[in-house]
């Protein structure tokens, strides 16, 4: 029986764990904090299983907002500009993998096929973790001030319907009985019916590990830095706390991954970007149905803590401080969606939280062998859907890492996509950056630690 390493004890890493049980292997999850912590992404997520989040980030035209995210620190995308050099090769990928619609299209594709019928396999993984009650299938729904902002937004669903997302238009008198105390400017809706959400996306990591746990899988809390591989084999995975020997390895650090995938061989454009949320506890008003407001891009959803309302995009790095003004606009959105909540709502009643979504630039995860041997698999990247895509993910990440055939068209998600040509181009745009502006750069870097 070969010996397997978890790196990362995230949804992503939880999930693969089970599958490489499943399988018939030794698994080690190897993780630095509690599983479902507030450290991990996971724990602070949206909450939304969406199969129909395959429009990636980047649309046409958006280069055209960039001055705008580095003039506007509390928008909806900013870049700060101190970060801005060393986020310049990243942005000209990111911008580059949306800049015509049948790119996006492609990207929609892949997203697709790793989305649909995500809720029916977390609804059977929760169950079998015991924790059946945190996921719900009943629709996420998509609101606006009228139908003209709908129709604004064509291209998203015209892609979205083809890639076979369907959804039911909710009138203005439709969407007030469905959603009584939502505030009346908001008049035409589309609802997602095949959508789900976990109602305690940290407790139900927790539970997931705790399995793995029971079916033999061993926790060890460590920070991993790096491997030892001779002859192009695998041998160990290297810790803070030392060596753990391993036949093979996964790398699921989330927006931790990328000095991993360096020691294996891979230089890959892996960026964090922040996201926040604010949940007030013991709400006097919220949805019935998991939503997200046109005039906010947030998602907001009843929670077993409290309505939480997640969104948000910070492009500063993993070093930089929060800006909790930013968690604040969130807070403050939900007060004026939902006039039941109290304008002089204590302090103590409002959580903020900061989290690092891994994100690559073309919107899709990495997951595939490592250059230095395919005793090492990528799973990191997730960026928007990391909790929707996790069990498809586990399922391509342990077929790969065990030779099998895969379910899924695994190049898509091939961590060596971004070629050399790229690369270069990013790192000339860089120079030509900091040339024209006089900007210190430092030492170059792909790296964001």
């Amino acid at each position: 029986m070969s010996h397997a390493v978890v790196i990362g004890a995230g949804i992503v890493g939880a999930c693969t764990a089970l599958e490489l049980l499943k399988a018939g292997q030794r698994v080690t999850l190897l993780e630095p904090g509690p599983p479902g912590g507030e450290q991990a992404a996971s724990y602070g997520n949206g909450c939304w299983l969406s199969p129909m989040s395959v429009i990636p980030p980047s649309m046409p035209g958006l280069w055209k907002k960039v001055p705008g995210f580095l003039a506007d620190p509390l928008g909806p995308l900013a870049i700060r500009w101190s970060y801005f050099p060393r986020v310049l090769p990243w942005l000209v990928r990111y911008l580059a993998s949306g800049w015509t619609e049948a790119r996006v299209l492609k990207t929609a594709q892949a997203l697709r096929a790793m989305l649909v019928g995500a809720p029916a396999l977390h609804a059977a993984l929760a169950e079998e973790a015991g924790v059946g009650h945190l996921i719900e299938r009943r629709g996420l729904m998509y609101i606006y001030p009228s139908r003209a902002e709908f129709e604004a937004e064509a291209m998203a669903w015209r892609i979205r319907r083809q890639v076979g997302v369907q959804w039911l238009e909710l009138s203005a008198d439709e969407l007030r009985q469905r959603e009584p105390e939502l505030d009346r400017r908001y008049g035409f809706a589309a609802l997602v019916e095949e959508g789900g959400h976990c109602r305690d996306p940290g407790a139900y990591v927790a539970a997931l590990v705790q399995l793995a746990e029971a079916q033999g899988a061993r926790r060890v809390t460590a920070r991993a830095t790096g491997f030892r591989i001779e002859a192009g084999r695998l041998r160990a995975v290297l810790t803070d706390q030392g060596e753990v020997a391993a036949d093979k390895a996964v790398i699921a650090a989330g927006a931790h991954s990328r000095v991993l995938a360096a020691a294996a061989g891979d230089t890959v454009p892996l960026e964090t970007e922040r996201g926040y949320h604010a949940m007030i506890e013991a709400p006097e008003a919220g949805p019935r149905t998991p939503l997200m407001p046109s005039d906010g891009k947030m998602s907001v959803t009843m929670t077993d803590r409290g309505l939480r309302c997640a969104g948000q995009v910070e492009i500063a790095g993993l070093a930089a401080a929060p800006d909790w003004r930013r968690a604040e606009i969130l807070r403050d959105h939900l007060l004026r969606s939902f006039p039941g909540l109290p304008r002089d709502l204590p302090a103590s009643r409002v959580k903020l939280w900061m989290g690092h979504r891994p994100s690559m630039p073309d919107g899709l995860p990495c997951l595939g062998p490592a250059r230095a041997t395919g005793d090492i698999i990528h799973a990191f990247g997730h960026g928007h859907v990391g909790l929707v895509s996790a069990p498809r993910s586990a399922r391509l990440v342990t077929q790969l890492l065990l030779g099998q055939p895969t379910e899924l068209d695994a190049g898509p998600y091939d961590p060596r996509r971004f070629g050399y040509f790229l690369l270069a181009l990013s790192r000339s745009r860089c120079h030509a950056f900091r040339q024209r502006f006089g900007t210190p750069l430092g030492r170059w870097s792909l790296d964001t630690d």
